[in-house]
């Protein structure tokens, strides 16, 4: 009789962040089988290993081996989106089109006291009614429009056309609203959030980077089994995560040389989507770096970066390496994708487009000076009105509110400029799954667009991308 054949493929339940990291960093650095190295790991003091391996001796990747669940409650949407910003990082946030958010208040940020609050306060309340008003309208137009099919259930049918109605009013909704979002990251990826979050320039995040170590600390608030022991979530992490301060330093560095040595750009309205292929390495990464402190397009800002000399364009990289420490990584412009995508276009499409991993994302200040997009079911529902005097309402209230408070206040209707970078097989994928008779009708035309300047630039490469037409609908399809 043969012998059995060894197992080689073995489970593990789930275990504490850093006991797990401790495990299978030891499983690595022994002959012993994991049975044995969790057995060590029983005995023996997983923080004191860390604080030698992964803190000391720097072995990061040691951090990659934990990970941790935490969830964010009635946080604001901008606060959300800067939480989602981590290129390692899955999650999920509440979503715009399946919840209505006429009722769920907003957050005064913390900058914004006195008169100035209660502007924003009256401003928000103004979107929140109008967004009511808005979703209420465009779901008695569509359904008057639409009429329901014979084979389709009428709850699956207001659910359909629900859906649609608040892709509509959700151009209403702010940074301001608050949200949900839950995370499932590795305990490297979340020292980089925490660390990050510290030094924000917005000081809800600030406080989120503070309770999500003070989170890492203390031991979890829900557990799946109560008779489990409980201990901290990840305290050597807690003890180590400061804040990032080159990150904030080297923008506020680069916004200084811009205003010294660049002209205020005063261009027309901008094209939705610009794709540019760079080859000069030096000037992409140069003009990378200026994108987010100036309003210029990326192209613009390539072509002149193109035309310095060596000597200023590494003026430029100096300046933003100056605040770097060792335990600094390079900045995000440093990295790179074979296309450049420069957008212009309404924050609800950035709000989505950026929840993809694979690309590296800039943007401008949310200044709101763009305008807004008005969608067309405004019109034929006759809201336009409602919609045109709430989103002018609030735009005028965030010029005279002080930065970065007045932030809140901006519309996801507002349009800002973005800056993607990414190889061709992210921007295949984007087209493809976001142009999709499912999505919503502003990032499926963006979607859209990306394939048309891909044929553009790149007609062997850009036949390739199987993008749905934004004419080609089913409304009552989500």
């Amino acid at each position: 009789m043969s012998e059995s054949k060894p197992k080689r493929v073995i489970s593990v339940s789930p275990m504490p962040p850093e006991k797990s990291a401790y495990a299978l960093a030891r499983y690595s650095r022994s002959p012993d089988s994991i049975r044995e190295s969790l057995e060590w790991v029983r005995t023996h003091n997983s923080e004191k290993f860390l604080e030698s391996f992964y803190f000391q001796y720097g072995h990061a990747s040691i951090a990659d081996l934990g990970h941790t669940m935490l969830c964010f409650e009635g946080i604001s949407e901008l606060a959300a989106t800067e939480i989602e910003e981590e290129p390692l990082w899955d999650g999920q946030a509440k979503s715009s089109r399946y919840q209505d958010f006429s009722r769920a208040g907003f957050v005064t940020p913390p900058e914004l006291t006195g008169e100035a609050a209660t502007c924003y306060q009256a401003a928000a309340k103004k979107l929140l009614e109008a967004y009511a008003q808005v979703n209420a309208r465009a779901f008695d137009c569509l359904a008057a429009r639409l009429p329901r099919p014979d084979e389709m259930k009428p709850e699956v049918y207001r659910r359909n056309l629900a859906a649609r109605a608040f892709d509509v009013a959700r151009y209403l909704l702010f940074w301001g609203v608050p949200t949900n979002v839950g995370q499932v990251t590795s305990i490297r990826t979340l020292e980089k959030q925490i660390r990050r979050l510290k030094a924000a320039q917005y000081a809800e995040l600030r406080d989120l980077g503070g309770e999500i170590a003070q989170a890492c600390a203390a031991e979890p608030d829900c557990v799946w089994d109560a008779a489990m022991a409980r201990e901290p979530l990840a305290p050597t992490l807690a003890r180590h995560a400061e804040a990032a301060e080159h990150p904030a330093l080297a923008q506020a560095d680069l916004h200084r040389w811009a205003d010294q040595n660049l002209e205020y750009y005063a261009g027309g309205k901008p094209a939705r989507v610009d794709l540019i292929r760079p080859s000069d390495t030096s000037a992409d990464i140069v003009a990378t770096l200026l994108y987010p402190v100036t309003a210029w397009p990326f192209r613009e800002l390539y072509e002149l970066a193109r035309g310095w000399s060596a000597a200023r364009r590494a003026e430029v990289l100096d300046v933003a390496l100056q605040s770097r420490t060792k335990r600094d990584d390079l900045l995000a412009g440093f990295h790179g994708g074979l296309y450049a995508y420069d957008f212009a276009i309404d924050i609800g499409a950035y709000r989505d487009l950026h929840r993809h991993r694979r690309c590296h994302k800039f943007r401008q200040s949310y200044c709101g000076s763009l305008g807004f997009d008005t969608p067309a079911l405004v019109e034929e529902a006759g809201a336009a009105t409602v919609y045109r005097e709430a989103m002018e309402g609030a735009l005028a209230a965030m010029r005279s509110l002080p930065a970065p408070g007045a932030d809140y206040l901006l519309p996801f209707g507002a349009r800002g400029r973005f800056l993607f970078k990414m190889d061709f097989a992210e921007a295949e994928y984007i087209s493809r799954v976001r142009s999709g008779v499912k999505g919503h009708f502003s990032y499926r035309e963006v979607a859209w667009e990306m394939k048309l300047k891909m044929e553009q630039l790149e007609p062997e490469l850009g036949r390739l991308m199987q993008a749905t037409p934004p004419w080609v609908e089913d409304m009552l399809k989500r």
